[in-house]
C-alpha cells in the first residue's frame, strides 16, 4: 500500500471535525505521469483479453496490476475499454488541483483522423480519505453537451451477458436489444473472463459518429471526432482536444459542482456502435499526467499550511506547546496524534493521518 498524506482534524477531546482531504505520497520526487490503475472493468469487446493479455487465473486486482504495468509512469501500452460503459480508473501520487482558467488533465488515446473512439472522462475526490474510488463520481461535460445535447441518451444503461465464443447479446434501458458482434480478425472470447456475467454499465452515450462512405459493397467506415471533451476522441498530437478541465464537472442531474481538487479519474467508452469489420467502438487509453504538477504539489502544501493556521490558531489564542502522544515535545505537528496546549490554556487534540 502506497504511503500518503491525508489530513484530517479532532478540534477537542469530544469532538471530530474533518477539514480536509488532500493527498500527496510520500517520496522524494513526483510524477506528473499515473502512478496506477485502481479498476480494469471493461465491457466486452475483440481486443478484450489482449490488451491487456488475460492469463488463467486472472482477478480484477491483477487484471488492474497489469494496466498499470502499461499505463503508470509513461510507459506508452495500451488497455482496451470494449464496447459502451467499459471503463478504467487510476490516480496519480498526489491529488490533482483544480488551477482556474486551466486545463487540468492530458489523457493520451490512439485515435487518427477519421477514427474517434469517444470515452467520456470522470473525477472523483477522496473525501473519506480511505484511498479507494468509493466517493461521489463527477463527469466532465464535453462538447456534445452544448453541440447536439438533444442527441444525447443520459443516464443510459446496457446489459451484456456472456455467450461463451459467440455474438455477445445486449440489452439497454431504452428498450433495444442487440449483440456485439465476434469477427474473423480476433478468435479470443470476448467477454471479460475475469468478470461474471451478465455485466451491466451506466453512464452517457454520445450520439452515434460512424458512418459508411464505401460506394456498392465496399466498406469504408469514417468515425468522425467531437470539437472537445473526450478521450481516443483525436489524435494526441492535437493537446488541446486531449486536455480536460476540472471545472467541466457536472453531477448526475448535469449541474456544475466545484471542485478544488481530484484523486481518481475514470475513463469510459461513451459509444454502442459497430462500424461493419471494424467492429464495436472501443475507447483506448495510453496514459495521461497532470497538466501543473507543480501547481498542484503547492496547492497541497498550502493545505496543510492552512490546517495549521486554522487548528493551531492565528492571533490570541496561539499554540504554546506541542507534544506527541507519549509526552515528547516537538516543534510542530507531525503525522500521529499530536497534543497541542494553547496560551489561552486550552487543549487541543489533532490527528494527521498517514
Amino acid at each position: 500500500m502506497r504511503k500518503q498524506l491525508l489530513f484530517f482534524v479532532i478540534a477537542s477531546f469530544g469532538g471530530l471535525t474533518s477539514v480536509s482531504g488532500q493527498r500527496m505520497d510520500e517520496k522524494a520526487t513526483h510524477s506528473k505521469f499515473i502512478q496506477a490503475v485502481d479498476e480494469y472493468c471493461p465491457a466486452p469487446g475483440q481486443f478484450i483479453n489482449t490488451l491487456p493479455q488475460y492469463d488463467e487465473g486472472d482477478t480484477p486486482e491483477t487484471m488492474a496490476n497489469k494496466c498499470t504495468a502499461a499505463l503508470a509512469e509513461n510507459k506508452g501500452g495500451m488497455v482496451c475499454l470494449g464496447g459502451f460503459g467499459g471503463y478504467i480508473t487510476f490516480h496519480f501520487d498526489h491529488s490533482i488541483a483544480n488551477v482556474a482558467g486551466k486545463h487540468d488533465l492530458y489523457i493520451k488515446g490512439n485515435a487518427f483522423s477519421g477514427n474517434g473512439e469517444p470515452g467520456i472522462v470522470m473525477v472523483s475526490k477522496d473525501m473519506n480519505g480511505n484511498g479507494l474510488p468509493d466517493d461521489p463520481w463527477y463527469e466532465l461535460c464535453g462538447s456534445a453537451d452544448t453541440d447536439c445535447p438533444d442527441k444525447v441518451t443520459y443516464n443510459y444503461q446496457i446489459t451484456y451477458t456472456a455467450d461463451s465464443m459467440n455474438d455477445i447479446p445486449w440489452i439497454d434501458n431504452q428498450g433495444t436489444t442487440g449483440v456485439l458482434p465476434r469477427n474473423n480478425y480476433h478468435k479470443q472470447e470476448y467477454f471479460p473472463l475475469w468478470m461474471a456475467s451478465p455485466l451491466t454499465f451506466t453512464g452517457t452515450c454520445l450520439p452515434k459518429n460512424t458512418q459508411n462512405i464505401g460506394e456498392g459493397n465496399e466498406e469504408f467506415w469514417v468515425l468522425s471526432s467531437f470539437q472537445y471533451g473526450y478521450v481516443d476522441n483525436k489524435a494526441n498530437t492535437d493537446s488541446i482536444a486531449n486536455s480536460f478541465n476540472i471545472e467541466w464537472a457536472v453531477d448526475a442531474d448535469r449541474k456544475p459542482v466545484e471542485l478544488d481538487f481530484i484523486d481518481f479519474v475514470r475513463v469510459y467508452t461513451a459509444v454502442n456502435q459497430v462500424s461493419g469489420h471494424l467492429g464495436e467502438t472501443s475507447t483506448e487509453v495510453t496514459g495521461a499526467e497532470d497538466l501543473h504538477l507543480e501547481q498542484s504539489l503547492d496547492a497541497i502544501r498550502n493545505v496543510f499550511t492552512g490546517i495549521e493556521n486554522d487548528v493551531l490558531g492565528v492571533g490570541e489564542a496561539m499554540p504554546k506547546e506541542i507534544y506527541t502522544i507519549d509526552g515528547q515535545r516537538i516543534g510542530r505537528l507531525q503525522k500521529g496524534l499530536n497534543i497541542v496546549r494553547m496560551n489561552n490554556g486550552t487543549v487541543k487534540k489533532v490527528f494527521i493521518q498517514k
